[in-house]
């Protein structure tokens, strides 16, 4: 049986094996952030772009070191606000929303996991490639640039430039990939690391669906919840296996 087959075996009601015989996949959608990339790395970027604002207008030279000791304490959402009070700086809203806007706007120093080069290697002329990713489209679309991937990946559907109401678990970028790639959802497969949104709406509709998580991803102690992945890999080499 090989992989191309998709093959899948399973014990029938009298205890003996069956096979299902199920579509080839024509079109491998991949999840941006902690997938073909560890976030962590965005992060440390994002915060170096921050700290050289605020190392030049405060003449303070802690802002990495105490907002990175915060993120790895698991503070999300208001880390700006509690890393300048841990500063000993007032911050007011104005000044966080141009913090933000430092973090979100500037050149990402982040580069692919060792695997991903292969995997999206192995995958040319093998399939379609795509993207779903949610977050602020500039952001997003700044980190899909220094990674290198317009080389590799021609479908890209940033959420975010429809409005957050679209984010995952919202269907309409699935659809939306559907319809550029010409493809049925059996036919496809989403590869993403967040159990708690990821794949409810790509199971819905019939995709396969595979889980990468990473030791250093964000989401890797997220035990899955009621939308259990149909795999979960550590990396991306395997995803090949069940293409090619």
């Amino acid at each position: 049986m090989t992989a191309s087959e998709c093959q899948r075996r399973s014990r029938g009601d009298d205890g003996a094996m069956t096979t299902t015989m199920r579509p080839a996949i024509r079109c491998v959608v991949f999840d941006l952030d902690d997938t073909l990339y560890l976030e962590r790395d965005y992060v440390v970027s994002g915060f170096r772009a921050v700290h050289r604002f605020v190392a030049m207008k405060y003449d303070r030279p802690d802002f990495f070191s105490t907002a990175w000791r915060l993120f790895l304490q698991g503070v999300r959402g208001h880390v700006f606000d509690q890393t300048l009070a841990a500063m000993g700086i007032r911050a007011d809203a104005r000044l966080i929303s141009t913090l933000v806007e430092v973090y979100r706007n500037h050149a990402p120093d982040i580069k692919l996991a060792p695997d991903a080069y292969p995997c999206l290697d192995r995958l040319r002329g093998c399939c379609q490639t795509a993207l779903i990713t949610d977050g602020a489209p500039e952001m997003q679309q700044k980190k899909f640039q220094a990674l290198g991937l317009p080389e590799w990946i021609s479908i890209r559907v940033f959420t975010g430039s429809w409005g957050k109401e679209y984010s995952k678990p919202h269907p309409r970028a699935f659809e939306k990939v559907l319809e550029k790639a010409g493809v049925a959802s059996r036919e496809c497969v989403y590869v993403a690391d967040n159990p708690l949104k990821d794949f409810v709406a790509p199971r819905r509709m019939g995709w396969r669906t595979v889980r990468i998580r990473r030791p250093l991803g964000l989401y890797s102690a997220i035990a899955a919840g009621d939308v259990v992945p149909g795999y979960e890999f550590d990396n991306l080499l395997p995803l090949v296996a069940l293409v090619s």
